[in-house]
C-alpha cells in the first residue's frame, strides 16, 4: 500500500454499496435510498479528493515560478556547471529548490558506467557548486518515500 492510499478493503465497499446486505422485503425501499445517499457521498468524497490534489498542483508551480523569480543563474547555465562535475554524465532529473535556506539548482546527474546517482547542487543565484555526492539506488529510493 503507498503511503497515499485510504487502506479500504474491498471488501468493505461490497458490504458499504451491497443493496441487499442483512436487508428484509420489507427494508429494502429504505435500503436502496441509504444506499443511494452512500453513492452520493462517495461521489463528493472523490470530488474533494480531486479538488485537494488539483490545488496542491497550483500551488507548488505559483511556489515554483516564484523561486524562477528570485534565480540570477538559468537552468541552462547550472546544468552546464553541473555536467562539467560529472563526465559523461546525463542530467535524469533537475529542480529549482530552497534548501538550507539557499536557492540551488539541484541535478541527479546518471553516467554509463554506474549505477549510482550523482547529485550536483549548484547555488542559482552566484552559480557556484554547493555540494556534489553520491547516492545509491538504496538512498535514492529511501528518499523519495
Amino acid at each position: 500500500m503507498t503511503k497515499n492510499s485510504f487502506g479500504i478493503q474491498p471488501q468493505f465497499i461490497l458490504i458499504w454499496f451491497d443493496p441487499a446486505a442483512g436487508t428484509t422485503p420489507a427494508s429494502k425501499s429504505k435500503h436502496n435510498h441509504i444506499v443511494k445517499n452512500k453513492l452520493i457521498i462517495a461521489g463528493m468524497l472523490a470530488a474533494a479528493i480531486v479538488a485537494v490534489g488539483a490545488a496542491g498542483c497550483a500551488s507548488e508551480k505559483s511556489e515554483q515560478a516564484e523561486l524562477q523569480a528570485q534565480a540570477k543563474i538559468s537552468q541552462d547555465q547550472a546544468q552546464q556547471t553541473a555536467l562539467a562535475k560529472v563526465p559523461n554524465g546525463t542530467v535524469k532529473e533537475a529542480e529549482l529548490e530552497k534548501e538550507k535556506g539557499k536557492l540551488i539548482w539541484s541535478f541527479g546527474i546518471a553516467t554509463p558506467d554506474s549505477n549510482n546517482i550523482t547529485e550536483v547542487n549548484v547555488d542559482a543565484i552566484t552559480g557556484d557548486i554547493v555540494n556534489v555526492e553520491q547516492e545509491t539506488p538504496q538512498t535514492e529510493a529511501k528518499e523519495k518515500d
